[in-house]
């Protein structure tokens, strides 16, 4: 087991890189092969109505007069050991890890990132548990009672929930839950501070998301239990005289988890780069909100650092996500 978690781990790392290289190169390379010059590029760092001047420095600060090779090389040492940036006669240093400076609020990305990640965190992890406890035990229950009313039930409302978008559903709770009947708070408070009012604000968007996600899980649920309870190892545990709920739990669920375990890991390493719609519509600042900004502000620096955060976090669910493997069927060690 220490061996394969030693392997998975390496890949993940060179993965990391990877992406990274990639990333790199949708922002620096790609806009030069478009044609894009390097004047251009500098330009989106600035902001409207830049000078010559200012145009030059910053393309010779961030290096964007060097070979694309020798500005990602600058990159992943920011990343490792920190970057100092000139801001006119001044030197600003950012440190590790760097994920670059914002010139237009003199702010470097990576502290902004960690002061809004405890907000998308909370968000992602509090509709997760919510998602992943609803979906499968109204899979569960719709599999061991196929074609009856709560099957068609609960595969009516997961269908209801895959088809209703995000900006609707959450805007009706805000309406209904927050002007209508006035139950859940407006204004985010740390977990920390008061974990009560943490949840209470946080209630309305973490059930409306996980509706969205609840469905998926249920239907997923639904189909692997359909076809594992008619296996043969379902009838041996049977013959056994293992109690009913034990064969449904320990043999019929647990192998219907493995396509669980896929999605529930991608889900949650994508909500943990930014769920920008939910953010946006329940005005909470994390990163999904910050994306967001940047993309309408056009400020290079927060897109990147957003990428390169979610990037890493699907990378790290997908490492859980073999572990988890590993442990639910020994024989993927062996793979």
């Amino acid at each position: 087991m220490i061996s394969y978690i030693l392997r998975r781990t390496f890949a993940a790392v060179i993965l990391l890189l990877v992406v990274s290289a990639v990333t790199f190169a949708i922002f620096f390379l790609l806009p030069r092969l478009a044609g894009q010059t390097a004047d251009q590029l500098a330009q989106q760092y600035i902001g409207k109505a830049p000078s010559k001047a200012d145009i030059a420095a910053v393309k010779h600060n961030l290096g964007l007069d060097q070979p694309v090779y020798v500005q990602y090389w600058h990159f992943i040492k920011g990343i490792v050991a920190g970057a100092d940036y000139s801001i006119g006669p001044t030197t600003v240093h950012c440190d590790a890890p760097c994920f670059g400076y914002s010139f237009k609020n003199h702010q470097a990305v990576w502290p902004e990132l960690t002061s809004r990640l405890p907000i998308t965190l909370s968000l992602a992890v509090g509709a997760a548990v919510l998602w992943l406890v609803s979906g499968v035990i109204a899979g569960v229950i719709s599999a061991l009672k196929p074609r009856s009313v709560l099957d068609r039930a609960f595969m009516g409302i997961a269908l209801t929930g895959v088809s209703l978008p995000m900006f609707f559903t959450g805007n009706l709770a805000i309406l209904l839950f927050r002007y209508q009947w006035p139950i859940f708070g407006s204004e985010y408070v740390p977990l920390t501070e008061n974990p009560s009012q943490w949840a209470n604000t946080l209630f309305p968007a973490w059930c409306s998301l996980a509706l969205l996600y609840s469905a998926i899980y249920a239907r997923l649920t639904r189909s692997g239990m359909l076809e594992t309870m008619n296996e043969d190892f379902i009838r041996t545990a049977r013959a056994k005289g293992l109690r009913e709920g034990t064969v449904i739990t320990r043999h019929g669920l647990r192998a219907a988890l493995t396509p669980i375990i896929t999605v529930f890991g991608m889900d949650i390493g994508l909500l943990l780069g930014g769920a920008v719609i939910t953010e946006s519509v329940f005005s909470l600042h994390g990163i999904g909100q910050y994306a967001v900004q940047g993309i309408t502000d056009n400020d290079l620096p927060k897109i990147l650092g957003v990428t390169l955060l979610a990037a890493f976090f699907v990378v790290i669910a997908n490492l859980v996500v073999d572990v988890l493997y590993a442990a639910a069927d020994p024989r993927v060690r062996l793979s």
